[in-house]
């Protein structure tokens, strides 16, 4: 009995999903429309040992599995789910339009969702108030995901904000597409002539990266980021929050975080909340920076008083230990996976690797 008992504890547990947290749209897909405060099992929609991505938007969800069968749930008014209608969806429902068609990752905006598939071609659907589907002269809403025709070369990344979108193509070309940014743009940068990237309703090739190849793209709700095959990070758009790692209040165009941020090393992945980054550099160091009102950093500033972007000198990066500072977090050290919501994270930890850091 004693063998068995202790055979039956070393096997696995099956692979199972759960969901928790604000569900005033059914984004959780648990059948119900009521705020979960404790992590509940959802149904089998699916075999949860194929699911390969899991996402969220405003308020709607997204799940891709392995064979690249995509599930969406929650707020739909705009047809963000890409179901061909505009009602609520409270269970994981598969996006039927898109069968035969395999999805290889879903970015979800605000209220839009932005789907790549296998085969590198891209499709939106939900809000194009801001003309972040990417289609010029579609109308204000599409409840069926359209292929961005005039992103003609395959992509391999994209990212969804608040109301802008891009895609990084296998070339390591940058496009971005939505005038969410334009806004704060001409407010912080009166006088100037914004690049047409942030002002287009169709996908425009993002200028001052002409010189590096992007492997991946991200999007926080007012600023973008892209990290090239050298391990070098780019960021723009807004800095209200410190997030650009800049003392510019607005970069209209890329800017490189200098290596002296991350200790001297190449940068070999990124998360992007709305307000807030975290990257992984190639021994495995985690930095973060930005906002950090709720702890969203993971460590506690040196200094409490409000930081404010000044509008000149932009040159000046990362001069003091702030939350516009990348700084490292030693117990995330050779973090295996790291997720960011857009106000809080989550990272898991080889077991293996916090023995090493704690030996």
């Amino acid at each position: 009995m004693e063998r068995e008992s202790n055979a039956t504890a070393a096997a696995p547990a099956a692979a199972a999903l759960f969901a928790w947290g604000a569900n005033s749209y059914g984004q959780l897909g648990l059948g119900h429309k009521e705020d979960v405060l404790l992590p509940q099992q959802l149904s089998d929609f699916c075999n949860p040992g194929c699911v390969k991505s899991i996402t969220g938007g405003g308020a709607h969800s997204a799940v891709v599995t392995d064979e690249g069968s995509l599930f969406v749930c929650g707020l739909n008014k705009d047809g963000q789910l890409g179901l061909g209608h505009t009602e609520d969806v409270l269970y994981f429902t598969p996006c039927k339009s898109l069968l035969g068609c395999p999805i290889q990752q879903v970015a979800c905006g605000w209220d839009f969702t932005i789907i790549l598939t296998e085969n590198g071609q891209v499709l939106s659907c939900g809000s194009n108030s801001f003309g972040q589907l990417g289609i010029p002269h579609g109308p204000r809403r599409c409840v069926v995901p359209q292929a961005i025709e005039l992103l003609r070369e395959k992509v391999v990344s994209i990212a969804a904000g608040l109301r802008h979108a891009l895609a990084a193509t296998a070339s390591g070309t940058v496009f971005q597409w939505g005038t969410g940014l334009a806004s704060s743009g001409r407010r912080l940068c009166p006088g100037q002539t914004l690049p047409l990237f942030l002002t287009a309703k169709e996908p425009s090739r993002v200028t001052g990266l002409e010189n590096s190849q992007a492997v991946c793209v991200l999007a926080g709700s007012d600023h973008s980021a892209s990290l090239t095959d050298a391990g070098e990070l780019f960021v723009w758009g807004s800095n209200k929050h410190g997030q650009l790692a800049s003392q510019a209040a607005f970069l209209p165009v890329p800017q490189k975080i200098e290596a002296h941020c991350f200790q001297n090393e190449k940068v070999a992945a990124v998360w992007n909340g709305w307000t807030h980054l975290v990257a992984q550099t190639e021994t495995g160091k985690v930095f973060t920076w930005g906002r950090a009102d709720y702890g969203q950093l993971g460590r506690t500033l040196e200094s409490h008083e409000d930081w404010k972007p000044k509008k000149q000198d932009p040159s000046l990066r990362c001069s003091r230990p702030s939350k516009s500072t990348p700084s490292s977090l030693h117990c995330l050290m050779g973090a295996t996976e790291v997720s960011c919501g857009s106000e809080h994270n989550l990272a898991v930890i080889d077991e293996k690797n916090e023995a090493k850091r704690r030996a």
